[in-house]
Protein backbone atom coordinates (compact mmCIF):
# COMPACT_ATOMS: atom_id res chain seq x y z
CA UNK A 1 0.00 0.00 0.00
CA UNK A 2 1.03 3.83 -0.46
CA UNK A 3 1.34 5.49 2.93
CA UNK A 4 2.38 9.01 4.21
CA UNK A 5 5.35 7.83 6.94
CA UNK A 6 7.65 10.38 9.46
CA UNK A 7 10.56 8.71 10.18
CA UNK A 8 11.86 11.94 12.47
CA UNK A 9 9.87 15.22 13.88
CA UNK A 10 10.12 17.72 12.23
CA UNK A 11 8.83 20.39 9.49
CA UNK A 12 6.22 19.19 6.98
CA UNK A 13 9.00 18.12 4.43
CA UNK A 14 9.26 14.89 6.67
CA UNK A 15 6.47 13.58 5.72
CA UNK A 16 7.40 11.01 2.83
CA UNK A 17 5.60 8.68 0.75
CA UNK A 18 6.58 4.70 1.14
CA UNK A 19 5.28 1.88 -0.09
CA UNK A 20 4.40 -0.89 2.51
CA UNK A 21 3.35 -4.42 3.08
CA UNK A 22 -0.82 -4.46 2.38
CA UNK A 23 -2.37 -5.26 5.76
CA UNK A 24 -4.39 -8.40 7.19
CA UNK A 25 -6.88 -8.57 9.67
CA UNK A 26 -6.87 -10.24 12.46
CA UNK A 27 -9.74 -11.84 13.69
CA UNK A 28 -11.46 -8.80 14.97
CA UNK A 29 -9.89 -6.13 12.65
CA UNK A 30 -10.92 -5.03 9.29
CA UNK A 31 -8.88 -3.56 5.91
CA UNK A 32 -10.47 -0.31 4.87
CA UNK A 33 -9.75 1.38 1.32
CA UNK A 34 -9.82 4.81 2.19
CA UNK A 35 -10.98 7.07 -0.34
CA UNK A 36 -10.76 10.70 1.26
CA UNK A 37 -8.53 11.21 4.41
CA UNK A 38 -8.54 14.20 7.12
CA UNK A 39 -6.05 16.25 8.47
CA UNK A 40 -6.13 18.02 11.39
CA UNK A 41 -3.94 20.51 13.56
CA UNK A 42 -3.04 17.93 15.89
CA UNK A 43 -1.48 15.91 13.21
CA UNK A 44 0.71 18.92 12.69
CA UNK A 45 1.47 18.96 16.32
CA UNK A 46 2.55 15.28 16.61
CA UNK A 47 4.63 15.42 13.29
CA UNK A 48 7.10 18.37 14.68
CA UNK A 49 7.43 16.51 17.97
CA UNK A 50 5.68 18.83 20.64
CA UNK A 51 3.05 16.42 21.26
CA UNK A 52 4.92 13.92 23.14
CA UNK A 53 6.93 10.97 22.39
CA UNK A 54 5.88 8.54 19.98
CA UNK A 55 7.70 5.32 18.16
CA UNK A 56 9.23 6.24 14.68
CA UNK A 57 8.75 5.19 12.11
CA UNK A 58 4.86 6.04 12.20
CA UNK A 59 2.07 7.36 9.57
CA UNK A 60 0.23 9.78 10.95
CA UNK A 61 -3.58 10.55 10.77
CA UNK A 62 -6.87 8.98 12.39
CA UNK A 63 -9.83 10.91 10.46
CA UNK A 64 -10.66 8.54 7.18
CA UNK A 65 -13.33 7.21 4.76
CA UNK A 66 -13.87 4.67 2.70
CA UNK A 67 -14.99 0.85 2.28
CA UNK A 68 -14.29 -2.51 3.96
CA UNK A 69 -11.61 -4.35 1.55
CA UNK A 70 -10.80 -7.55 4.01
CA UNK A 71 -12.80 -8.41 7.36
CA UNK A 72 -11.57 -10.69 9.93
CA UNK A 73 -12.88 -14.52 10.95
CA UNK A 74 -15.10 -13.03 13.99
CA UNK A 75 -16.29 -9.96 12.27
CA UNK A 76 -19.92 -10.66 11.79
CA UNK A 77 -21.31 -6.84 11.26
CA UNK A 78 -19.36 -5.56 8.39
CA UNK A 79 -19.28 -7.05 5.02
CA UNK A 80 -16.90 -5.75 2.20
CA UNK A 81 -17.73 -2.95 0.24
CA UNK A 82 -19.46 -1.65 2.99
CA UNK A 83 -19.09 2.39 3.54
CA UNK A 84 -17.95 3.36 6.34
CA UNK A 85 -16.01 5.88 8.72
CA UNK A 86 -13.12 5.53 11.02
CA UNK A 87 -12.59 6.70 14.81
CA UNK A 88 -8.94 5.78 14.15
CA UNK A 89 -6.84 2.85 13.01
CA UNK A 90 -3.91 0.36 14.05
CA UNK A 91 -1.94 1.41 10.35
CA UNK A 92 -2.41 5.71 10.46
CA UNK A 93 -4.65 7.11 7.75
CA UNK A 94 -2.43 8.64 5.65
CA UNK A 95 -2.33 5.94 3.26
CA UNK A 96 -4.65 4.28 0.59
CA UNK A 97 -5.37 1.53 2.98
CA UNK A 98 -6.01 1.37 6.63
CA UNK A 99 -6.03 -1.75 9.41
CA UNK A 100 -8.57 -1.11 12.03
CA UNK A 101 -10.34 -3.09 14.65
CA UNK A 102 -14.10 -3.45 13.73
CA UNK A 103 -14.89 -0.91 16.59
CA UNK A 104 -13.20 1.89 14.85
CA UNK A 105 -15.10 1.73 11.88
CA UNK A 106 -18.80 3.62 12.24
CA UNK A 107 -21.43 3.27 9.11
CA UNK A 108 -21.36 6.10 6.81
CA UNK A 109 -24.68 7.16 4.97
CA UNK A 110 -25.20 6.80 1.11
CA UNK A 111 -25.73 10.58 1.11
CA UNK A 112 -22.51 11.62 2.65
CA UNK A 113 -19.38 11.97 0.59
CA UNK A 114 -16.32 9.91 1.17
CA UNK A 115 -14.66 13.43 1.61
CA UNK A 116 -17.33 14.58 4.11
CA UNK A 117 -16.77 11.08 6.27
CA UNK A 118 -13.30 11.91 6.47
CA UNK A 119 -14.46 15.54 8.05
CA UNK A 120 -15.89 13.69 10.88
CA UNK A 121 -14.38 12.07 13.44
CA UNK A 122 -12.27 14.13 15.24
CA UNK A 123 -13.78 17.64 14.61
CA UNK A 124 -17.52 16.50 15.14
CA UNK A 125 -16.50 14.21 17.88
CA UNK A 126 -14.64 16.96 19.76
CA UNK A 127 -17.45 19.90 18.95
CA UNK A 128 -19.75 17.59 20.54
CA UNK A 129 -17.60 16.74 23.58
CA UNK A 130 -16.90 20.29 24.32
CA UNK A 131 -20.37 21.38 24.10
CA UNK A 132 -22.09 18.44 25.45
CA UNK A 133 -19.90 17.14 27.62
CA UNK A 134 -17.49 19.25 28.94
CA UNK A 135 -19.70 22.77 28.71
CA UNK A 136 -23.18 21.33 29.66
CA UNK A 137 -24.82 23.48 26.82
CA UNK A 138 -28.38 24.03 27.01
CA UNK A 139 -31.09 24.95 24.60
CA UNK A 140 -31.28 29.26 24.87
CA UNK A 141 -27.53 29.81 26.44
CA UNK A 142 -25.80 32.27 24.54
CA UNK A 143 -22.45 30.42 22.50
CA UNK A 144 -19.80 32.27 21.36
CA UNK A 145 -17.61 29.90 18.90
CA UNK A 146 -14.17 31.58 18.40
CA UNK A 147 -12.59 30.15 14.63
CA UNK A 148 -16.24 29.13 13.85
CA UNK A 149 -15.06 28.61 10.46
CA UNK A 150 -12.87 25.75 11.19
CA UNK A 151 -13.31 22.25 11.20
CA UNK A 152 -14.39 22.17 14.81
CA UNK A 153 -15.70 25.49 14.72
CA UNK A 154 -18.39 24.43 11.79
CA UNK A 155 -19.48 21.23 13.63
CA UNK A 156 -19.80 22.80 16.33
CA UNK A 157 -22.41 25.43 14.74
CA UNK A 158 -23.96 22.52 13.65
CA UNK A 159 -24.45 20.58 16.85
CA UNK A 160 -25.71 23.55 18.35
CA UNK A 161 -28.10 24.82 16.18
CA UNK A 162 -29.92 21.74 16.40
CA UNK A 163 -30.00 21.86 20.10
CA UNK A 164 -31.35 25.29 20.09
CA UNK A 165 -28.46 27.26 21.75
CA UNK A 166 -28.28 31.38 20.14
CA UNK A 167 -24.42 30.68 18.34
CA UNK A 168 -22.49 34.11 17.61
CA UNK A 169 -19.70 32.65 15.39
CA UNK A 170 -16.35 34.45 14.43
CA UNK A 171 -13.85 34.24 11.67
CA UNK A 172 -11.09 36.09 9.95
CA UNK A 173 -12.14 36.60 6.14
CA UNK A 174 -15.48 37.47 4.55
CA UNK A 175 -16.01 33.84 3.05
CA UNK A 176 -15.10 32.52 6.45
CA UNK A 177 -18.00 34.66 7.72
CA UNK A 178 -20.16 33.48 5.23
CA UNK A 179 -20.12 30.01 5.68
CA UNK A 180 -20.34 30.25 9.65
CA UNK A 181 -23.71 32.25 8.99
CA UNK A 182 -24.57 29.18 6.09
CA UNK A 183 -23.89 26.56 8.64
CA UNK A 184 -26.30 28.03 11.04
CA UNK A 185 -24.89 30.83 13.49
CA UNK A 186 -27.37 33.32 14.60
CA UNK A 187 -24.51 36.11 14.48
CA UNK A 188 -21.47 36.18 12.71
CA UNK A 189 -18.32 38.82 13.69
CA UNK A 190 -14.79 38.94 12.24
CA UNK A 191 -12.18 38.58 14.65
CA UNK A 192 -10.29 41.23 13.05
CA UNK A 193 -12.31 44.24 14.29
CA UNK A 194 -11.23 46.10 16.79
CA UNK A 195 -14.96 46.79 18.29
CA UNK A 196 -16.18 43.06 17.80
CA UNK A 197 -15.82 42.24 21.52
CA UNK A 198 -18.05 45.17 22.07
CA UNK A 199 -20.71 43.88 19.78
CA UNK A 200 -20.91 40.18 21.76
CA UNK A 201 -21.57 42.53 24.72
CA UNK A 202 -24.40 44.23 22.88
CA UNK A 203 -26.04 41.08 21.39
CA UNK A 204 -25.87 39.13 24.69
CA UNK A 205 -27.42 42.00 26.16
CA UNK A 206 -24.14 43.02 28.01
CA UNK A 207 -24.42 39.64 29.90
CA UNK A 208 -21.88 38.02 27.99
CA UNK A 209 -21.73 34.63 26.36
CA UNK A 210 -22.96 31.53 28.61
CA UNK A 211 -20.47 29.60 26.92
CA UNK A 212 -17.33 29.82 24.98
CA UNK A 213 -15.55 27.22 23.07
CA UNK A 214 -11.54 28.56 22.66
CA UNK A 215 -9.76 27.74 19.64
CA UNK A 216 -6.43 29.57 20.38
CA UNK A 217 -6.66 29.73 24.04
CA UNK A 218 -3.37 31.49 23.62
CA UNK A 219 -4.48 34.77 22.06
CA UNK A 220 -8.45 34.79 23.77
CA UNK A 221 -8.64 33.27 26.94
CA UNK A 222 -8.14 36.64 29.28
CA UNK A 223 -10.40 38.31 26.57
CA UNK A 224 -13.05 35.55 26.82
CA UNK A 225 -12.81 35.73 31.08
CA UNK A 226 -13.24 39.36 30.63
CA UNK A 227 -16.45 39.04 28.49
CA UNK A 228 -17.77 35.36 29.59
CA UNK A 229 -21.27 35.60 31.27
CA UNK A 230 -21.37 35.08 35.01
CA UNK A 231 -20.97 31.19 35.92
CA UNK A 232 -20.46 31.13 32.28
CA UNK A 233 -18.07 28.69 31.25
CA UNK A 234 -15.25 28.08 28.89
CA UNK A 235 -14.31 25.15 26.92
CA UNK A 236 -10.14 25.30 25.49
CA UNK A 237 -10.00 23.11 22.81
CA UNK A 238 -7.08 24.73 20.81
CA UNK A 239 -3.80 26.27 22.07
CA UNK A 240 -0.55 27.55 20.80
CA UNK A 241 1.48 29.21 23.13
CA UNK A 242 2.21 30.28 26.55
CA UNK A 243 0.04 33.50 28.23
CA UNK A 244 0.26 35.30 31.43
CA UNK A 245 -3.38 36.70 32.61
CA UNK A 246 -4.76 37.56 35.81
CA UNK A 247 -6.96 34.42 37.36
CA UNK A 248 -9.14 36.56 39.46
CA UNK A 249 -11.27 36.82 36.73
CA UNK A 250 -12.52 33.59 37.25
CA UNK A 251 -13.23 34.40 40.89
CA UNK A 252 -15.20 36.99 39.56
CA UNK A 253 -17.48 35.38 37.40
CA UNK A 254 -16.95 31.91 39.54
CA UNK A 255 -16.02 30.78 35.85
CA UNK A 256 -15.71 27.31 35.06
CA UNK A 257 -12.65 27.10 32.50
CA UNK A 258 -12.26 23.50 31.45
CA UNK A 259 -9.45 21.79 28.23
CA UNK A 260 -10.42 19.08 26.27
CA UNK A 261 -8.43 16.55 24.13
CA UNK A 262 -10.90 14.06 22.33
CA UNK A 263 -7.80 11.47 23.12
CA UNK A 264 -9.06 11.46 26.46
CA UNK A 265 -12.56 10.79 26.25
CA UNK A 266 -13.84 7.39 28.20
CA UNK A 267 -14.64 4.97 25.55
CA UNK A 268 -18.60 5.29 27.40
CA UNK A 269 -19.06 8.70 26.10
CA UNK A 270 -17.09 7.91 22.66
CA UNK A 271 -19.96 5.30 22.48
CA UNK A 272 -22.27 7.89 23.02
CA UNK A 273 -20.99 10.90 20.85
CA UNK A 274 -20.73 8.75 18.00
CA UNK A 275 -24.29 7.09 17.95
CA UNK A 276 -24.84 10.68 18.07
CA UNK A 277 -22.84 11.86 15.43
CA UNK A 278 -24.53 8.67 12.97
CA UNK A 279 -28.31 9.84 13.94
CA UNK A 280 -27.42 13.60 13.05
CA UNK A 281 -26.14 12.52 9.37
CA UNK A 282 -28.75 10.46 8.88
CA UNK A 283 -31.11 13.32 10.01
CA UNK A 284 -29.76 15.67 7.61
CA UNK A 285 -28.41 18.34 10.39
CA UNK A 286 -24.90 17.62 10.43
CA UNK A 287 -23.38 18.05 6.86
CA UNK A 288 -19.59 18.20 6.90
CA UNK A 289 -17.87 21.26 5.13
CA UNK A 290 -14.90 20.01 3.27
CA UNK A 291 -12.11 23.08 2.45
CA UNK A 292 -9.37 22.32 0.28
CA UNK A 293 -8.48 18.70 -1.26
CA UNK A 294 -5.05 17.42 -1.89
CA UNK A 295 -3.39 14.70 -3.67
CA UNK A 296 -1.97 12.02 -1.08
CA UNK A 297 1.51 12.45 -1.61
CA UNK A 298 0.74 16.46 -1.20
CA UNK A 299 0.56 15.70 2.57
CA UNK A 300 3.40 18.52 3.37
CA UNK A 301 1.31 20.99 1.36
CA UNK A 302 -1.82 19.93 3.95
CA UNK A 303 -0.08 20.26 6.86
CA UNK A 304 0.95 24.01 6.11
CA UNK A 305 -2.45 25.04 4.98
CA UNK A 306 -4.34 23.40 8.03
CA UNK A 307 -2.41 25.77 10.50
CA UNK A 308 -2.84 28.75 8.11
CA UNK A 309 -5.10 31.71 9.02
CA UNK A 310 -8.44 31.58 7.63
CA UNK A 311 -9.14 27.60 7.17
CA UNK A 312 -12.16 26.84 6.20
CA UNK A 313 -14.09 23.31 6.58
CA UNK A 314 -11.87 20.17 6.19
CA UNK A 315 -8.93 19.64 4.45
CA UNK A 316 -8.46 16.32 2.96
CA UNK A 317 -6.05 14.13 1.28
CA UNK A 318 -7.36 12.03 -1.53
CA UNK A 319 -5.26 8.88 -2.33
Amino acid sequence: MRAIQVAQFGEPEVLKLVDLPDPQPGPHQVVVRLHAVGVNPVDTYIRSGAYGERPLPYTPGTDAAGEILRTGSEVKHWKVGDRCYLTGSQTGTYADTALCLATQVQPLPEKVTYQQGAALYVPYSTAYRALFQRGDARPGQWLLIHGASGGVGLAATQWARAHGLRIIGTAGSDEGLRHVLEQGAHYALDHRSADYRQQIADLTGGNGPDLILEMLANVNLQHDLDMLARYGTIVVIGNRGNLGFNPRATMSKDANVHGMSLFNTPPGLMEQIQAALVAGLKQGFLNPVVGREFPLEEAAAAHTAVLAPGALGKIVLIP
